[in-house]
């Protein structure tokens, strides 16, 4: 975009995290994508700064950090853990439509909303009023995931409606071909021409290494819990013995957990922590991965290539996890182990599953890893005219 002296489009970059991190570490490989094809991207967060994940390149601007109270997403908490007031909301909604006025960007993205993250129209729905007032208008993109959680057709409708309205381009961060966004959102016909599959968004691909040991994550920790002792159980019952098992049981993983975790470890093969710096490059050389199938966490098993048992996440209703792991299941990437009745003998058998299965299957797909390169050519098409 810089090119005979143009100062680089700007582009607003909205994400709410509010219980793990997946759609942060996601939004961070995205505004790499941005930043490497000279885009000047300012990076709105709406949560706790993670340490673990940075936005090189970009300026981030934090709001006051809201999170939800537990996995339920029914009440929503500032720093302190209170429940979030009248006077936060509109704090927080000032700043954000201040920052919109201070950036004056070309581009807004929003991440995940309007398919979700509904808790924030209190903010989002003025940003994008404001957004309709400026001349000229920035474009809007949102940018998705693969899978969405399942909604009631009024909720599918209201999205739409606002799609229409408001937004330039839906980044579907998947493979239709793998994972179409019909699956999970009913109205998606009715989104032509504005969808665009974009792939997959994966970190690049870590050297092969020999592999030895297990690696057992939980994600951002928030619901990580039963996964984790289940972990230890399986190894004291007799799973992969003689190697080094690592598990990380993320940020958000209350201290009591941790604590209560760190003295029921029965061997020194066992190592607890709390972060990973190296996971790609661990995931690559190691016998056996078990984690929950979150996004990132899934792109991460694909590129590493480890045999993988995943647990996925049904609790509150959730659907995406399971059926992001039963669409990886029956594709031969995966061994899945039901969250319910989690225990050391289920997990173990889904452990050997994988092992039996390597690394190489003949029904696997090539699902296409390239999504935020993608979208960052498609935003400056966008951007330029030279797409509609």
């Amino acid at each position: 975009m810089n090119t005979q002296g143009k100062a680089p489009a700007r582009v607003l970059f909205y994400v709410q995290h509010l219980l793990g991190v997946g759609h942060l570490r996601r939004a961070a490989l995205l505004c790499e994508a941005l930043v490497e094809a000279g885009l000047d991207v300012q990076m709105v967060l709406g949560g706790e700064p993670v340490p673990s994940i940075s936005f090189d390149g970009a300026h981030c601007h934090y709001l006051s950090a809201i999170r939800v109270e537990n996995a339920d997403f029914a009440t929503l908490v500032d720093a302190t853990g209170k429940p979030l007031s009248d006077a936060t909301r509109s704090a927080r909604r000032e700043q954000l439509l201040a920052l919109a006025a201070q950036i004056q960007p070309d581009a807004i993205i929003t991440e995940l909303f309007p398919f979700g993250r509904r808790q924030m129209r209190f903010e989002l729905r003025p940003l994008l009023d404001w957004a309709q007032q400026q001349k000229p208008r920035p474009k809007l993109v949102c940018s998705l995931r693969d899978i969405v959680q399942k909604r009631s057709p009024e909720r599918e409708e209201e999205t739409l409606q606002l799609i229409n309205r408001h937004y330039s381009r839906v980044w579907a961060h998947g493979d239709p071909h793998f994972a179409p966004l019909d699956a999970s959102y009913g109205l998606t016909p009715q989104l032509s021409p504005r969808l665009h599959y974009t792939g997959y968004i994966a970190p690049a691909a870590p050297a092969p290494r020999p592999r030895r040991g297990v690696i057992v994550s939980a994600g951002g920790g928030a619901v990580g819990l039963r996964l984790l002792q289940a972990a230890i159980e399986a190894h004291r019952a007799g799973l992969l013995p003689n190697r080094p098992w690592t598990l990380i049981a993320g940020p958000n993983l209350p201290q009591a957990d941790f604590d209560q975790l760190q003295q029921s470890l029965h061997s020194s093969e066992l190592e607890l922590v709390r972060f990973c710096s190296d996971f790609i490059s661990r995931l690559a050389g190691a016998e056996l991965s078990i984690s929950q199938a979150g996004y990132n966490t899934v792109m991460d098993l694909l590129v590493s290539q480890v045999p993988a048992v995943v647990v996925p996440y049904i609790g509150s209703g959730e659907t995406e996890q399971i059926s992001r792991a039963r669409q990886l299941a029956e594709a031969g990437r995966v061994s899945i182990a039901d969250e319910t009745g989690l225990c050391a003998q289920s997990l173990s058998q889904a452990a050997q599953l994988a092992l039996n299965a390597g690394q190489q299957d003949d029904r696997s797909p090539e699902l296409r890893l390239d999504g935020a390169r993608n979208a960052a050519a498609d935003l400056l098409r966008l951007l330029t005219g030279s797409q509609a």
